[in-house]
């Protein structure tokens, strides 16, 4: 078995000291050391060999985080680690304590389309690898051809188009060597609840910003705009799955979605979830009441949507322990899971035809708290959310689907 760990995580508006990254918003040098120690911290417990970051303003920033995670790796092995001549060195064990260092890692960072002036800056993503990229890594955010959606209103009329030509955020591709196979991995950070407010043109802030003269229709309808356009880039997202699996790539999908994996932008990455059977439903050409699709055709149309389907490796481990106990966010009393690591059926358990497994996930999130609680304030430095990461296995035995 070639055995590996990929994981997510969302750090929180990581950029330098003394960099105003949103209005008023920027970290002392205190407040940064700070930050950087616990993320360096966070990384070195996790030791993935593939990561995806949310939140990276700069590379630089990312890249000290890496130095330091590695400093304090290298240090714990000196000391946890046994010397080869000892005859306990092999023990299963210390493998498990050793730190990889990433000074050999691939490191690719995709910056924001949308990103601006001192106070107006806006984050890109980021992939750290120990396995190597094979060929470019790809950014989508500018689109080379504008989204249209088009709208018809119930009595067929028209109902307008909604157009979309750039992301809130860039979707980063990056195509990993895993033993002999090449996997396809997605990272992604969709767009967030925060309303869409309309400015209106010369104005020096949207109107129903002003809290004082509350305004819940206009930010309703700002809810209404971010909501839409985080499903417009999942389907951005899934479109670029769907060339990758077309194309024979095993598929990983790893991000902030933004969105519980129950909610209609996280089904639109995962695809339609099959009915038991479809030979009870009434063709769609049908001419009679008794025209329905036949056994062979339910076996077509089973294996078309679940050859495309992606799988939720948190749901896979639920499923597997019997108790639901993982959380990525917590907000007003609400903990939910809005960080996803989601792969295709080549690792699915139940597929005779996949290429490996996942063995375990696991999750870092003893540090989040909902705002209520006494140390709330540390969350300004420490990360918003908790670090996923999922322990997969793959099959020597396999061939490379290609």
């Amino acid at each position: 078995m070639t055995d590996f760990t990929i994981a997510s995580f969302n750090v929180k508006n990581l950029i330098g000291p003394d960099q105003e990254y949103y209005t008023f918003e920027s970290y002392t040098p205190e407040e940064h050391a700070w930050k950087q120690s616990w993320l360096a911290d966070q990384l070195m417990q996790l030791n993935a060999d593939i990561i995806g970051f949310q939140e990276i303003f700069d590379e630089p920033a990312l890249q000290a985080v890496i130095d330091e995670a590695d400093a304090a790796g290298i240090e714990a092995n000196q000391s946890n680690i046994p010397h080869p001549s000892k005859r306990y060195a092999r023990k299963a064990i210390f493998r498990k304590l050793s730190y990889a260092a990433y000074d050999k890692a691939a490191l690719a960072f995709a910056p924001n389309a949308n990103d601006g002036a001192p106070g107006h800056r806006r984050p890109g993503v980021a992939v750290l690898s120990r396995l190597g990229f094979v060929g470019k890594p790809l950014i989508i955010q500018d689109l080379e051809k504008p989204l249209e959606i088009p709208f018809s209103d119930l009595d067929g009329s028209d109902g307008g188009t909604y157009r979309m030509k750039r992301l809130s955020r860039p979707i980063l591709r990056v195509r990993i060597p895993v033993g002999d196979q090449t996997i396809s991995v997605f990272n992604c950070h969709l767009k967030s609840k925060l309303g869409e407010l309309d400015k209106p043109k010369g104005a020096p802030f949207p109107p129903a910003a002003d809290l004082v003269n509350y305004d819940p229709v206009s930010r309703s309808l700002g809810s209404l705009r971010s909501g839409l356009r985080r499903m417009a880039e999942a389907w951005v997202l899934r479109k670029a799955i769907l060339d990758e699996l077309d194309a024979g790539y095993p598929v990983m999908v790893l991000g902030d979605f933004n969105d519980s994996e129950h909610a209609v932008s996280t089904e639109i990455i995962t695809g339609e979830t099959p009915f038991k059977n479809y030979a009870w439903m009434r063709r769609h050409d049908a001419k009679n009441r008794s025209q329905r699709y036949s056994d062979k055709e339910n076996e077509i149309i089973q294996e078309k949507i679940d050859s495309v389907r992606l799988h939720s490796a948190e749901k896979m481990f639920v499923r597997k322990s019997a108790r639901d106990m993982v959380y990525t966010a917590a907000f007003g009393g609400v903990f939910e899971s809005i960080d996803q690591i989601l792969m295709s059926r080549h690792f699915h358990p139940e597929n005779p035809n996949g290429i490996g497994s996942m063995s375990y996930f696991s999750v870092l999130n003893d540090h989040l708290t909902d705002g209520s609680h006494p140390e709330a304030p540390y969350n300004k430095l420490a990360s918003d959310h908790g670090q996923i990461m999922a322990h997969m296995k793959i099959d020597p035995k396999t061939q490379r689907r290609r």
